[in-house]
């Protein structure tokens, strides 16, 4: 398939830059897959469209305050390193701004000396291989000198770091949001929990990768980045225990999504703990083995992200919605509004 087949006209005033005071507030464009059909509600009005026995799958990781902004020892030149993933205990690869003034044995400092790095290796694109020394504990110190490294398209600061973290949170190593989980808070979960609406986690630690365009025409020559995810056995039994009960499994996000199609994938559609690091893309067409439904954001034009999405209903429905999204001025990106994507029936009905 060719990349424009996924692109459509999106104003730029209606990409939203900073979040909404209250989580739940945001909109939801609610499309079934069977029908077609596209209804306008609230993100609070999400309760209207699950049943007992639906299993919610979210993703806990934790974004780190991963951008950093340091001197050089020896020349005072600035520098802005980007924390990319984490080699060994105080061993990161890291992205290097301007990279050629971090060559092998530079030495950098952050916050008058409460954080130093060493540049142990160079790679391409700017990426570096750097050593930290610190007193304390490591993610304290980031938390205290690093900001969030918020997407390229946002150019308003964010005033609360939490803001930019979903409210179940707790596995530190993003360096991007899964930004489908931010419209939840924890009174709207526990009042899902109530009517009997499953939820389950899952990880997957969001790269970079995740907002770096689609560069081939010919979207089968595009090579994915890979990102690691972790299954505990509780949620692959939990995940079981739905599908043979007859309850629809919905992801929230694509990073639950690739978390869950992978799992699928390598173990012949049966759910497993398990961990490791996938580069699975998911475009058109694709066999879902894992999920029925998604809660996700509008995501930007012919990226990898509206290509999973279209791929899960079918690409002419997704652009409709897209447009009726955009006609009704809805919020998008990170901080933007939501849809979800819904059969009406339960599996085998």
């Amino acid at each position: 398939m060719d990349i424009h087949d996924f692109d459509f006209d999106l104003p730029e005033e209606l990409i939203a830059q900073t979040p909404l005071k209250n989580r739940t507030a945001s909109r939801l464009l609610v499309l079934n897959r069977e029908s077609k059909q596209i209804d306008h509600k609230h993100f609070s009005d999400i309760k209207d469209y699950l049943k007992r026995g639906d299993c919610l799958v979210l993703n806990d990781t934790r974004v780190l305050p991963a951008r950093l902004y340091g001197i050089k020892k020896d020349t005072g030149a600035k520098l802005e390193v980007l924390l990319l993933h984490q080699k060994e205990k105080d061993c990161w690869e890291v992205l290097a701004k301007p990279a050629k003034k971090m060559k092998v044995g530079t030495e950098l400092v952050f916050g008058d000396g409460k954080l130093t790095a060493t540049c142990l290796q160079t790679k391409e694109h700017g990426g570096r291989i750097v050593q930290f020394d610190y007193k304390g504990i490591f993610y304290e110190v980031l938390d205290e000198l690093g900001e969030m490294p918020l997407p390229p398209y946002i150019k308003e600061q964010l005033p609360e770091k939490e803001r930019y973290q979903t409210v179940y949170a707790r596995e530190e190593g993003s360096a991007a949001a899964p930004t489908a989980g931010l419209h939840f808070t924890n009174e709207l979960l526990d009042e899902l929990k109530g009517m009997g609406v499953i939820i389950t986690f899952i990880t997957l630690h969001v790269g970079l990768g995740t907002f770096r365009p689609v560069s081939v025409d010919n979207i089968d020559d595009h090579t994915m980045h890979a990102e690691f995810y972790h299954m505990t056995e509780e949620t692959a039994q939990t995940l079981k225990a739905v599908r043979k009960n007859n309850g629809r499994i919905i992801s929230v996000g694509t990073t639950s999504t690739r978390t869950l199609e992978t799992i699928a994938r390598d173990h012949e559609g049966e759910f497993v703990a398990s961990s490791g690091w996938t580069d699975i893309f998911i475009y058109p067409p694709y066999d879902f083995q894992a999920i029925d439904g998604l809660i996700t954001n509008f995501h930007l034009p012919k990226s990898t992200l509206i290509m999973m999405v279209s791929a899960l209903v079918d690409r002419e429905s997704i652009l409709h919605a897209y447009n009726e999204a955009v006609k009704e001025k809805y919020r998008f990106f990170s901080f933007g509004d939501a849809m979800l994507i819904l059969p009406e029936r339960k599996r085998n009905e």
